[in-house]
């Protein structure tokens, strides 16, 4: 294999096309996700909203008033946990496509660097072999930071589900206690 070859070059080239665009269809993919999300939220959002405006006009007094705003409170703060959920598992899912596709280009190109290294440790000049072996050493040390920030990202969105998770529980808890609250008042 020659060093000036251009066959190498273009083959990275394509390669890297070929990530980008697979990187594109993968973020486009989670957006699109997003905004059917969206799309949905708004459509049953304005629809309860119709009905709950329709049945507060035919409320006849206050204590019916506060009867009704207890009994949508709950459905309300389900609607928003329930949405929280859906869009944080559309950016794991979309993160870990992302990362999946990083690292397995990532590991084709290590080992693209490593033949290219090997090649170059067989063919360099005698007295060379330091430069070689610091080489070495600075790709060893890459794929060490590389596989530390996979580590780190894996676990900050660990962290970041359940964080959400303990205050979707906190937000269910409190708009309960809420809705208790408002029923007694409604009942006095």
């Amino acid at each position: 294999m020659s060093m000036l070859s251009n066959e190498p070059i273009t083959a990275a080239q394509k390669a890297s096309l070929d990530t980008s665009l697979e990187l594109l269809n993968t973020a486009l993919e989670g957006f699109r996700k997003l905004v059917e999300l969206n799309l949905q939220v708004v459509k049953s959002t304005l629809a309860e909203s119709q009905d709950n405006v329709r049945e507060t006009l035919s409320g006849r007094d206050p204590q019916e008033l506060v009867a009704l705003q207890a009994r949508l409170m709950q459905p309300t703060a389900d609607t928003i946990q329930s949405y929280s959920r859906q869009v944080f598992a559309i950016f794991a899912t979309t993160q870990a496509e992302i990362a999946k596709v990083t690292e397995t280009q990532y590991e084709a190109h290590s080992r693209r660097v490593q033949t290219l290294v090997d090649n170059l440790g067989h063919s360099a000049p005698v007295g060379s072999e330091a430069a070689v072996a610091a080489l070495k050493s600075s790709i060893t040390a890459t794929n060490t930071l590389y596989e530390t920030v996979q580590r780190t990202t894996r676990q900050a969105v660990e962290v970041g589900e359940s964080n959400l998770n303990a205050a979707v529980a906190a937000a269910s808890k409190a708009t309960q206690h809420a809705v208790e609250r408002a029923s007694r008042v409604a009942k006095t």
